[in-house]
């Protein structure tokens, strides 16, 4: 008595498994896997097993029965489009993920920028894949009448239906728009693909080791039964598994399904390189276990279909856990299939049949509105399979059903190629070519597979649907569309809509549509515009959500930036809502300006970061050229002097590193603005440059946070036909800074040099009259008798005698440098520590301030007293100058073995830590404009190493109230040795 099971317990089983799924895949939603787990390559190459179905668990050994070793080629078509992965799928998933298309259809419609395409793509793909969905839904019905021995499918397939609605919607449908993936999704499928694999290798090894007893075994059945291996070699020699090739081939990125988990959902892009290995591996080990399968079925003279010989094995042998495995099996490959297929197809049918007919008001909740709606198409789409199901009666061969399928969808094959490689290909070629492509699939396949017809004569033969002839119908049909497609674009142009989109798409684009003025001039205005037809939730929603893909501000302004921002939001909204619908919203509310206000020109800064992209895939004379760009490229961006370079309406295309150094403005926060945003006094000045008719400016004097810079400015007009950018200027500055204050300090010079000489000159005419004065003083103080007249007499002398110091300290200050000096001679620093205070008070400029010396006078160093009079008067000024009234400046000296130790010191506002390493560079000064040169320090500095010392600075001194800065120079100690020399 052959073995049975209850229908009760099948429905068990069943609803136990899809649980088991849905468990996965709210675990994966809810954080329970790790990031690490579902990112990972071999879970995203599992995900694409959904490509085998219940056709290649049951059907493929009916295959195998019917064509041989052709049924290899449902694996090797899949696995040869993987291995073509870098020319093939790679630009395909570069294209969706950055158009946010999801789906076959959406990709028609942008590439060839029509409503129709994707809506006839929509429809076609509908009824092309009802034979799929009910070739899954047929083979669980007729699963559970194997194993129940009992009638009924129509109930078990009804059945089955409802069950995978409810989880379709429940894991299935959980986000609305592509650009959230759904993660659960991918889990799930990626654990079905394991289940399926465990249970066709399990019945492989059953075949092999159980009904054959071992390898050796099947090679004795083998050489007894000859015609077994003759069937499989005979219809590889003269059968359609060319054809074959080519079906399923196409199969790997045009089904719906595998669209979908193989671009749609990708959640990792370097996870393609691993799959276009993994899945040919992943398929081998299912393909492993076919012909065991069919030989040990024969064997044992299975009673099932062969393409049910997987099942039947466990019924046969009497082994219940078997059977069960199978039908799991089955289960797992058709319930994964129908979820996603019915999730793709979902998405297509809201895109791009019912949003162009009807769009929810702006009133409502869109994103509830659409996700309830493609919810309620899953559940059509489902029981549409289910209609067709019974429309077939349920007595089609299961490969039939795929084959009719597959030959659909093939039909797409030359569109999608024509996308990536023929830009000549346009909006009618591909319409006519897919139109009459069906057409012939359809009167030759479609309506022999649902009506009684025998069969439907076509060019002198009879296209009856069977193993001789379908093959000769797929390939009518193919070659009608293909020539259909190839003539209308050559004779017919295309759209400038469809030359921009073709560019986007093409495999070695490197180009970008044009640069035009946007009419809304800000984030704020984008959402204001987009609430029109999306209401002001989810108009905010959407430009909030592209700002942070962008990684723009919400106050963004630049035109560059907005430009991006309008393809992010048409990008986001064709993945919401499709690429037709998103394309209407976006011209109609944020459209560009157009006529004599606006401009257009391509977009140069685009072009720049797709060529940086590109770089590494340029080969021959493109590499070549590339290299020549970014050699002339480093040179401007490296060039010391500024450059900038500006459109015709003053957008800002290139800004280089030494502008970036002048201005402090970083290049990445201007390219793509205009030069009004610059800050002042930028702005200003090249706005007053721009529109000036002279080609140079010199000696451009600006104030810049609280520093004066000077700056020649030079210009040169770019109007070459041909030029990306249009006509434009570039504009090159140069920092005279600098050189002005050499120029001035060289003045300075001049005119101290002037001032000494006349010093000398007036010392010396003032000295006879002092000298006469003091003599009168001194005759007065000794001839006189009268106290009060002696007293005035010696004051007389003190001044005379504070006059002539006056003086020689002058004289001596003058003659500086002027001739040699001994820089070995003693030098008491007390006493030029006295002479340099002196100096300082004849300027009553500047705060009071208290001077302290506490130099010792036995502390001598070898040097030139009047250098070391300059040092100290550089210092204390400095001092004097950051310090407030009442301050104290002190000046010290310490005394080791061969050196002293002067000290600096004052209680002003101390020294910036970031600057402390500039303070020696000539011309570095943190004064205010026109109150230094920046020169004192570098001198100090210069002396002080003249004399074989250094020089060392502390600040803050106090660090409680974070003020006072001490300079500390260390110069030698002279003592005498026993030729006089310093030791």
């Amino acid at each position: 008595m052959p073995m049975s099971f209850d229908l009760s317990q099948l429905l068990l089983i069943s609803i136990g498994y899809l649980i088991v799924l849905f468990g996965v895949a709210w675990a994966t939603e809810n954080g329970r896997v790790p990031r690490a787990v579902l990112r990972h390559p071999a879970v995203y190459t599992l995900s694409l097993g959904v490509y085998a179905s219940a056709w290649a668990f049951y059907g493929t050994v009916g295959l195998a029965y019917q064509y041989g070793y052709g049924f290899l080629t449902y694996y090797l078509g899949v696995c040869g489009a993987f291995l073509l992965a870098p020319v093939l799928l790679n630009p395909i998933l570069r294209i969706t993920r950055t158009y946010q298309l999801s789906s076959l259809a959406d990709l028609f419609a942008f590439r060839f920028r029509s409503t129709w395409a994707g809506t006839l793509t929509t429809i076609f793909m509908l009824v092309g894949v009802l034979p799929l969905l009910a070739l899954q839904i047929q083979a669980v019905a007729d699963s559970v009448q194997i194993l129940t021995q009992e009638s009924g499918q129509g109930s078990v397939a009804l059945g089955f239906c409802v069950l995978i609605i409810l989880f379709a919607i429940l894991f299935g449908a959980r986000h609305i728009s592509a650009r959230e993936k759904h993660e659960g999704l991918v889990m799930a499928i990626a654990f079905e693909s394991l289940v399926k694999l465990v249970a066709i290798g399990a019945i492989g090894l059953y075949a092999l080791y159980v009904v054959f007893d071992g390898p050796q075994g099947l090679q004795l059945w083998l050489d007894t039964n000859q015609e077994a291996l003759s069937t499989l070699h005979t219809p590889l020699q003269e059968g359609p598994w060319r054809t074959l090739l080519l079906v399923f081939f196409s199969a790997a990125f045009v089904m719906p399904h595998m669209y979908h988990m193989a671009f749609t959902e990708n959640l990792n892009p370097r996870a393609l390189s691993t799959a276009s290995w993994g899945l040919p591996l992943f398929l081998l080990l299912m393909s492993l276990a076919v012909p065991p399968i069919l030989w040990a079925g024969l064997h044992l003279g299975v009673r099932t279909n062969p393409e049910y010989f997987s099942l039947g094995l466990g019924v046969a042998g009497g082994s219940e856990w078997l059977s069960l495995l199978a039908f799991v099996g089955g289960l797992s490959a058709a319930s994964g299939l129908i979820i996603v297929i019915t999730l793709a197809l979902s998405g297509m049918v809201l895109n791009h049949l019912v949003l162009p007919l009807y769009q929810p008001s702006a009133d409502n909740n869109i994103y509830r509105w659409l996700l309830w709606t493609r919810r309620t198409l899953i559940a059509a789409i489902i029981m549409a399979g289910y209609g067709f199901y019974r429309l077939l009666g349920a007595e089609q061969d299961l490969a039939n059903l795929g084959i009719a399928s597959f030959v659909a969808t093939v039909q797409f094959l030359p569109g999608t190629l024509s996308v990536l490689y023929w830009p000549q290909a346009n909006r009618r070629g591909f319409i006519g070519g897919v139109v009459a492509g069906m057409l012939v699939w359809a009167v030759t396949l479609l309506l022999p597979l649902v009506t009684e017809l025998p069969g439907i004569t076509l060019f002198g033969m009879t296209m009856a649907f069977n193993a001789d002839t379908w093959h000769l119908a797929a390939i009518s049909s193919l070659a009608v569309n293909v020539v259909v497609l190839a003539l209308v674009s050559l004779f017919t142009q295309r759209s400038v809509e469809e030359q921009s989109a073709a560019e986007a798409c093409s495999v070695d684009n490197v180009s970008r549509p044009q640069r035009m003025q946007l009419m809304a001039s800000s984030p704020q205005e984008f959402a204001q515009q987009l609430a029109k037809p999306l209401g002001n939730k989810t108009a905010q929603h959407e430009v909030e959500q592209a700002l942070r893909d962008l990684k723009l501000p919400f106050d963004e302004r630049r035109p560059y930036a907005l430009r991006r921002l309008r393809d992010r939001l048409e990008a986001n909204l064709s993945g919401l809502m499709g690429p037709s619908v998103a394309q209407d919203i976006i011209e109609t509310f944020l459209p560009f300006k157009m006529g004599r206000d606006g401009y257009m020109t391509e977009d140069i800064h685009f072009i720049e970061n797709r060529l940086e992209d590109y770089h590494s895939r340029l080969t021959g004379l493109a590499a070549e050229l590339d290299a020549l760009r970014r050699y002339h490229r480093q040179t401007l961006q490296h060039l010391p002097m500024g450059v900038c370079s500006l459109a015709q309406d003053n957008e800002i295309l290139m800004w280089n590193h030494a502008m970036q150094a002048l201005t402090g403005i970083d290049a990445d926060n201007v390219i793509g603005s205009r030069l009004s945003s610059l800050p002042g006094p930028w702005r200003d000045l090249f706005e007053r440059f721009v529109e000036d008719q002279a080609s140079h400016l010199y000696k451009q004097k600006l104030a810049v946070n609280g520093h004066t810079q000077w700056l020649s400015l030079h210009k040169a007009a770019i109007d070459e036909p041909g030029y990306v950018g249009g006509s434009g200027l570039v504009l090159l500055v140069e920092d005279q800074t600098e050189t002005q204050m050499l120029e001035e300090e060289l003045m300075h010079s001049e005119r101290l040099a002037s001032i000494g000489r006349l010093a000398a000159g007036v010392a010396h005419e003032i000295g006879n009259p002092i000298t006469g004065i003091a003599c009168l003083a001194q005759n007065l103080r000794d001839e006189s008798e009268q106290p009060e007249s002696r007293e005035a007499a010696e004051q007389i002398l003190d001044q005379t005698r504070r006059v002539s110091r006056i003086v020689q300290s002058l004289v001596n200050f003058a003659h500086v440098g002027s001739r040699h000096q001994n820089p070995n001679e003693p030098v008491d620093l007390a006493a030029c520590t006295n002479e340099a205070i002196h100096l300082l008070s004849l300027n009553r400029r500047g705060p009071e301030v208290k001077y302290v010396n506490l130099c010792r006078p036995e502390h001598m160093v070898a040097g030139d007293a009047q250098r070391l009079v300059q040092v100290l008067i550089n210092l204390l000024g400095n001092a004097r100058d950051a310090s407030t009234d009442g301050d104290s400046i002190t000046i010290a000296t310490q005394e080791n073995e061969h050196q002293v130790l002067l000290q600096v010191e004052d209680q002003g506002s101390g020294i910036d830590k970031d600057i402390m390493d500039r303070l020696f560079e000539p011309f570095f000064t943190t004064k205010d404009p026109g109150t230094g040169t920046g020169l004192g320090l570098a001198l100090v500095y210069s002396i002080v190493e003249e004399h074989y010392g250094q020089i060392t600075i502390d600040s803050p001194v106090d660090q409680t109230t974070r003020r006072g800065t001490r300079f500390t120079i260390t110069l030698p100690r002279y003592s005498m040795s026993g030729n006089g020399a310093p030791a």
